[in-house]
């Protein structure tokens, strides 16, 4: 057990840098974006659940093919890895572009549809235009690090990752003061289009395992008869789980707008500073889906379900101790994200409803992880769907028309919970999956 812990222990860490590097770009972008007026930040808050949505879906085509990575590593076939690095890449890429015409298509209309006030919308407009041009940046930059993750090597991605937040950081302090909303959208990009780059560089040439050049690959039509319909299998519960889980938080978005800018904005700057709170969760998460994969795909079922146990309760004990901190340091967190009063008070309440669903919060992510590492998506979707539309977005718009925004958070918190209760219980009913090939 002792061994297993350290084991991961060590693919979390970097992990978990990652992921708390990422946030305190995400805190540095929004402090910065906040300084230009509570307009500004609400124009992305507005936009921003319809980003995770289409997020959702590169996500799915790259979990399709990442945890394929993960089952043949484990299983010792280093050419059916690397066929899947190959031809993953390929097909992701021409998804990604296929996501990107869509959302351009509905790029002028969506700040419109969301309830936008007037003065908000134009910079909404734009934030979202530049966002969806690098939809296929996106896509690869997703595949290369998963793959390399699944491979068994979280420290080079996660150290990618910090550098990314480093560039992000350098090229918005240079481009909003110049161009405002856009220029955080712009800096953003420009930041992934090269870390992108260099992850593929990491990919091909850095990564022995997953390297298709100058390593004879069979045909396509192979990946196609095995890998594609796998990819499916794996993605498309991962699809309709992202999709309900995006289509909510545009709804949850819808239900806040109407209660004005300024709880639009407080909204968004919550969802930034709870971020840092479940981060801890997905860094785990990723530790466990690589783990969980590999384990399985070298037929160590019984290996499976304890590291499960052990990935879960993990979690729930990190995002215990990061919910706690989150209810004791929220004004201080408020106060690095925005200078308004109106905005900051608001927030520090809707923050400390939320502390009390972190650990529950915690076991959900990191339980989705363990599934999707054993290529079992189906039933994370259904629980997603039954608690997300059935108590979470009812009860927040029930109570957004009594309590306003506190209101529609305590929904949320509530939700989480049940959420987390699910995801324990089919965890406890988990026999650890079947041989992953």
């Amino acid at each position: 057990m002792k061994a297993g812990l350290e084991l991961i222990v060590h693919l979390s860490l970097p992990a978990i840098l990652a992921q708390v590097s990422s946030v305190v770009m995400q805190y540095i972008d929004a402090s910065m974006v906040g300084r230009l007026g509570a307009n500004a930040s609400a124009s992305i808050g507005l936009v921003t659940s319809t980003t995770w949505l289409f997020g959702g879906l590169i996500g799915a085509i790259t979990a399709g093919f990442t945890v394929q990575v993960a089952h043949k590593v484990g299983a010792k076939d280093e050419e059916g890895a690397a066929r899947v690095a190959k031809y993953g890449l390929l097909f992701g890429f021409l998804s990604g572009v296929l996501v990107m015409i869509v959302a351009l298509a509905i790029s002028s209309r969506l700040p419109v549809w969301m309830g936008g006030e007037e003065a908000i919308r134009k910079d909404a407009y734009r934030y979202f235009l530049i966002y969806a041009l690098t939809l296929p940046v996106h896509q690869l930059l997703y595949l290369a690090q998963g793959m390399i993750q699944c491979s068994g090597n979280i420290r080079l991605p996660s150290i990618m990752n910090v550098v990314m937040c480093a560039l992000d950081v350098l090229f918005n302090a240079l481009l909003i003061p110049i161009l405002g909303v856009a220029g955080a959208a712009l800096g953003t990009s420009i930041s992934e289009i090269l870390i992108m780059l260099i992850m593929l560089y990491l990919l091909l040439w850095k990564t022995p395992s997953l390297s298709f050049l100058n390593r004879r690959i069979r045909a396509w039509k192979h990946f196609i008869k095995e890998e594609v319909p796998r990819a499916f299998s794996i993605g498309l519960p991962v699809a309709a789980e992202n999709v309900i889980m995006g289509l909510a938080y545009v709804a949850f978005t819808r239900i806040v707008s109407p209660v004005g800018t300024i709880a639009v904005a407080a909204n968004s700057f919550g969802i930034t500073a709870e971020s840092l709170c479940y981060m801890p969760g997905y860094g785990i998460s990723i530790a466990a889906t690589t783990i969980i994969g590999q384990s399985l795909g070298a037929a160590r079922r019984d290996l499976a379900r304890r590291f499960a146990f052990m990935t879960v309760f993990l979690g729930m004990i990190f995002m215990a101790v990061t919910g706690a901190l989150m209810y004791l340091l929220a004004p201080q967190m408020m106060a690095i994200l925005t200078p308004d009063e109106r905005i900051r008070a608001l927030g520090v309440t809707i923050l400390r409803i939320e502390a009390f669903a972190e650990p529950l919060f915690g076991a959900s992510i990191v339980a989705s992880g363990v599934f999707r590492g054993a290529g079992e998506t189906f039933l994370s979707t259904l629980i997603n769907l039954i608690s997300t539309w059935c108590i979470r977005i009812p009860l927040a718009a029930y109570l957004a028309g009594i309590y306003g925004l506190p209101g529609v958070w305590t929904a949320m918190c509530i939700e989480l919970c049940i959420r987390g209760i699910f995801y324990l219980i089919r965890l406890f009913r988990w026999k650890g999956g079947r041989r992953a090939l």
